[in-house]
């Protein structure tokens, strides 16, 4: 968990990304003076809190054909990214701003829900999931609104559910992660008991969740600084049943690990990598995993080499047979990542120093032969460490004189 800061502010303070000046252009086309809009959700808890800010998202009490025809006639670019929910992208200098349409819900049914417009901040702060992120702030002065008592909670690092904690689940059933994930970003302490109970009751919603989110949800977890307290808290909630079953405690303990072997090669974190320790060790099975998931087939590929079996064989070896990453993935996996980073430090996979050719000129027929010795060859010379030309040249050498031992 994240370690307390100093207190929060009552006001958002001046700095370089709230005195940007593509946003101070965006915010004067869409009114920030007449209190039309504001700066709302993350960028706003970030930044009372001190953090990097990357993405600032704006609420305006403007309706959608309103904010394109501001944005258009100050020569700002107005992108319809999500027109259906009332969100415009204005582009300007280069930098993308998200900008909402205030809004309260009509309906939802845990996946979707259906909203209309609203001019009013409470309406919208009440339909959105967590006090800390219902933060809205003047653009022009940095004073903040808070409908819902949200600087409260981020004073106290409690992340606490809008109203009741039912019901904002109801509405959306990926809130259940989200909840782990913001308290392992901003918690501190132990979190809310009668909330925690809720979520066990909610869990067995998660399955009518699509893979992909619940996917992009664990893995916006898994790269956090801190997630096995948040895990450890998933998995005695019986949240892994209803979504990933081969997950249990064990599993957990793997993250932790890994996560001990990310700081004793003082790697930063990857979630990819600690995904992996959290699936089942046997390669099938994580690759089974990863397919229900709908991970990429570049993702499912990592987690098939630093899962597939192999004996007796270096660092260097896997380096080269699987690639620098599956190499590291699998020491880190390990619990004993020294050796690798030894072996690998400053080392680059070689090209094997003979070909083909070079084997009919020493006498191999030309047809199957060749590929068979030179295979013999690499084999050796991988096992060998990757010796220079003249073991290689000597290596097959002995080969060609005996095709048959091949």
């Amino acid at each position: 968990m994240t370690q307390a800061p100093n207190p929060v502010p009552a006001i958002l303070p001046p700095n370089l990304w709230r005195d940007d000046a593509a946003l101070q252009r965006v915010v004067g086309l869409l009114g920030a003076n007449e209190g039309l809009t504001r700066i709302v959700g993350g960028a706003v808890r970030d930044g009372l809190l001190g953090y990097y800010v990357s993405d600032i998202d704006l609420a305006t009490k403007l309706l959608p054909n309103a904010v394109v025809e501001r944005l258009t006639a100050g020569g700002v670019k107005a992108v319809p990214t999500g027109i259906a929910h009332g969100t415009i992208t204005a582009v300007a200098d280069g930098r993308p701003f998200e900008v909402t349409t205030l809004r309260r819900d009509v309906a939802t049914d845990g996946r979707h829900a259906t909203v209309a417009y609203s001019d009013d901040w409470a309406a919208d702060a009440a339909r959105r999931d967590f006090t800390i992120n219902a933060l809205y702030a003047d653009p022009l002065t940095g004073v903040i609104d808070d409908p819902v008592g949200g600087l409260a909670d981020l004073a106290a690092r409690r992340v606490r559910f809008i109203g009741d904690a039912a019901a904002r689940i109801d509405e959306d059933h990926l809130r259940i992660l989200r909840y782990f994930r913001f308290h392992a970003r901003f918690g501190v302490g132990d979190a809310d008991a009668p909330t925690l109970g809720v979520i066990a009751a909610k869990g067995a919603s998660l399955r009518a969740l699509s893979r992909e989110r619940i996917a992009d949800e664990l893995l916006k977890l898994l790269a956090l600084d801190h997630p096995v307290d948040a895990l450890i808290l998933m998995e005695r909630a019986g949240l892994f049943a209803h979504m990933l079953p081969e997950v249990d405690g064990a599993a957990v303990q793997a993250v932790a690990a890994m996560i001990a072997s990310e700081h004793a090669a003082i790697f930063p974190p990857d979630a990819i990598r600690r995904l992996i320790a959290l699936l089942p060790a046997d390669s099938m099975a994580a690759l089974g995993v990863a397919g229900r998931l709908k991970l990429s087939k570049r993702l499912r590929k990592r987690i098939e080499s630093a899962r597939v079996p192999l004996m007796g064989t270096t660092p260097r070896a896997v380096a080269y047979r699987l690639g620098e990453e599956a190499a590291l993935d699998r020491a880190l996996l390990s619990g004993d990542p020294m050796p690798t980073l030894v072996a690998l430090n400053g080392w680059r996979s070689p090209a094997l120093p003979i070909g083909g050719g070079d084997l009919v000129g020493m006498g191999v027929p030309m047809g199957p032969d060749v590929a068979r010795v030179l295979r013999a060859v690499e084999t050796q010379w991988v096992a060998e460490d990757f010796p220079d030309r003249a073991r290689v040249n000597a290596i097959a050498a002995t080969l060609v004189s005996d095709l048959s031992i091949i």
